[in-house]
């Protein structure tokens, strides 16, 4: 028998090696607190399930409740609304989609150690909407902290304020920590209203902190809130001492800012689609533009036009530049001129030029009326001469592209004469 033979026989014989499997580690739960019966008499009721304890908080809330300008059970009107709505938009909800009002509390902004100690639930019950608090107990009960918010169950919409960017990741983050011994999370559809409040409100508040949007536009102001950057201290101190009284005051920050997800999704619903213009010509100048930017030109044409009609010019400046660029791609050439000429006067330097330089086509290559093509091209090329709001070597890109337009106008107007 060959030597070959020989070694196929003995590796037959010795068969191939089981890998042994591998032991997880036994969960052992963590001891509980020793404040327990204080948080308790603080309001907080005690769950424990099979991961260790933590704190829970539920205050439910009827339909008629007012918060602010608004009774919560506008919300379905909200809904309504989009179910009857021409438009499609990433914010619309369905009317049998299930809905989970969402925000955490951090002890941190970012990295390994932050912990998420406070997490805020607002869901739409049968006849009533249901807030759910839960608390860490302390970081050794984070599992059970977890556990119990069922994030691995359910597959709720997400609504938020900064969630998708800030929220939810800080909650997947700690999810992946514990990845071990938890179920895996899903992924569920989320809405960030912090997105649509800089859509629809840019350049019209000055600042994007819920509080600000609430006074400013929901009709709500607290009274005895906490500054969000003592939320922090407040917990650590409340896990070290086991007084829970200051704790009390971060859960009450936390419901208004879920009731006032509520009611802005409501108030920036009406804006999206109702025909009241109780705003600034701002507000629904951004709002043409987002329903520009998510390809729904008529939408988008319908309030852009709105605005022209119901405001005065140098308010709806931005209006008419935006508009103008749908009239032109629809091949309203004469529209889009008195549009572009009407925004020319009030609009920043940056845009003026894009302005200049769509009438200058315009007239070139559309009505072939060249003189009037030279005149705003040369007035483009002293904007570009005179103003700072290019860099250097962009400018000279720009100077070249303009004189090259300016030569060929000029040429095209001698051969006419």
């Amino acid at each position: 028998m060959s030597y070959e033979n020989k070694m196929m026989q003995l590796k037959q014989m010795l068969g191939k090696k089981k890998e042994q499997p591998k032991n997880k580690p036994t969960f052992q739960k963590p001891e509980k607190p020793f404040y327990i019966n204080e948080w308790q008499k603080a309001g907080l009721a005690l769950v424990e399930n099979d991961f260790g304890v933590l704190f829970k908080r539920e205050v439910t809330y009827p339909f008629t409740f007012q918060h602010g300008f608004y009774k919560l059970g506008l919300f379905f009107d909200a809904v309504e609304k989009w179910q009857k709505a021409t438009v499609e938009h990433p914010y619309a909800i369905h009317i049998d989609e299930p809905v989970l009002f969402f925000d955490t509390e951090t002890t941190g902004l970012k990295g390994v150690g932050t912990n998420i100690f406070l997490l805020g639930l607002l869901s739409v019950e049968e006849d009533q909407f249901v807030l759910t608090q839960y608390v860490l107990a302390d970081p050794a009960n984070e599992a059970a902290f977890l556990f119990e918010s069922k994030f691995w169950q359910q597959s709720k919409t997400i609504v938020s304020y900064n969630g998708k960017s800030f929220d939810w990741p800080q909650l997947e983050t700690r999810w992946t920590l514990n990845q071990n011994v938890l179920p895996k999370l899903r992924n569920p559809r989320q809405i960030d209203l912090l997105h649509s409040s800089k859509r629809i409100w840019k350049n019209n508040l000055e600042r994007m902190k819920l509080t600000k949007v609430e006074e400013e536009k929901l009709g709500f102001r607290r009274n005895g809130d906490i500054p969000g950057f003592l939320a922090p201290i407040i917990y650590t101190d409340a896990i070290k001492s086991g007084n829970a009284s200051a704790l009390m005051k971060v859960l009450y920050h936390n419901e208004w800012d879920l009731l006032s997800l509520v009611t802005l999704y409501i108030h920036s619903t009406n804006l999206l689609l109702e025909g009241e213009w109780e705003e600034s010509a701002t507000t629904y100048t951004n709002i043409g533009k987002w329903y520009g930017d998510l390809k729904q030109p008529i939408q988008s044409e319908q309030v852009l036009t709105t605005v022209t009609e119901n405001y005065q010019t140098e308010e709806a400046g931005l209006a008419h530049y935006y508009l103008a660029f749908q009239q032109k791609r629809n091949g309203m050439v004469e529209e889009a001129i008195k549009s572009f000429q009407n925004a020319l006067s009030f609009v920043n330097n940056r845009e003026k030029l894009k302005v200049l330089e769509q009438l200058a086509i315009l007239y070139e290559h559309q009505l072939k009326e060249y003189e009037r093509a030279l005149h705003y091209t040369n007035e483009g090329l002293q904007l570009l001469e005179s103003q700072s709001f290019i860099k250097k070597d962009q400018q000279m890109k720009y100077v070249i592209n303009w004189t090259r337009r300016l030569q060929r106008v000029e040429k095209k107007l001698k051969s006419k004469l």
